[in-house]
């Protein structure tokens, strides 16, 4: 399912274009690995979709609206959100949290008790502390014991995509809180607007969902190996600038539509 190599070579020209003028976030607001930890954890869905300023910074919405909003709390109180503070974090607490001009995010109960699973997770099996859950994985991203692995434990991560996971696993890189012995285990996150891209610009052919899935991941591997960009600096760029714009890499396959989502599936 995955196109020859002339199409790879070709679309990792044109990703090499691309990446010469971006510039990947680094994550400098996120204050401390507890604050990635659980942020990341809830980082679906949410709802925000009126853009708001938050002190004076923005305007920003969906997921960034969260974020935004989670890192000032952080910042008014710190230990906000650590696993001590959330271990019996209500859903009124979380929407006061998650609150700005009039909305709230979606789910907040369902959010709170993610939260407190994942607190009393990391409470009874690193102290309660994301820097020691990142320590115990000896800097190794897959396998046995890994930081995915480990992350997959509790149900906040366990999302098959492992969206959420990597996710932090990036931040933690780039904060330089994870230096990553084994970085041929990064993958792309193959949701569905990497999907409708690889299937746009023709690198994968059309198929069952799954399918496509991991052909996607398979085939944007082979991009940015050829591209020579990591992986998630790949991940980030395409996911950032090809939610809008559906022909970033090409449309050389025609107009093909969207993956469908799995039923129910909030992460994908």
């Amino acid at each position: 399912m995955v196109a020859p190599p002339e199409r790879i070579a070709a679309v990792a020209g044109r990703v090499r274009e691309i990446n010469a003028g971006y510039v990947p976030p680094d994550f400098a607001h996120v204050p401390n690995a507890d604050a990635a930890l659980f942020l990341a954890a809830i980082d679906h869905g949410t709802g925000l979709d009126q853009a708001c300023v938050v002190e004076a910074d923005g305007p920003y919405e969906g997921s960034a609206l969260l974020w935004a909003l989670g890192v000032r709390a952080e910042k008014h109180r710190a230990g906000t959100l650590s696993a001590r503070r959330l271990a019996e974090v209500s859903e009124q607490e979380v929407a006061a949290m998650f609150s700005a001009e009039g909305q709230v995010v979606s789910e907040p109960g369902e959010r709170a008790r993610l939260w407190r699973d994942l607190a009393a997770g990391m409470v009874h099996d690193h102290n309660g502390s994301a820097e020691a859950l990142i320590a115990t994985a000896g800097g190794r991203l897959g396998g046995p014991g890994g930081l995915l692995d480990q992350l997959g434990r509790y149900e906040a991560y366990s999302d098959p995509l492992r969206k959420k996971s990597y996710l932090f696993c990036k931040i933690a890189e780039r904060r330089r809180w994870l230096v990553i012995t084994d970085p041929e285990n990064w993958e792309v996150c193959a949701d569905s607007v990497l999907m409708r891209l690889a299937l746009r610009a023709g690198l994968v052919s059309e198929g069952p969902v799954e399918e496509v899935r991991a052909a996607t991941r398979e085939a944007f591997a082979a991009v940015a190996d050829a591209a020579d960009i990591p992986r998630p600096v790949l991940d980030d760029l395409l996911w950032e600038l090809g939610r809008e714009d559906p022909d970033l890499l090409g449309a050389g396959a025609g107009d093909l539509n969207e993956p469908a989502r799995l039923p129910g599936a909030h992460f994908y």
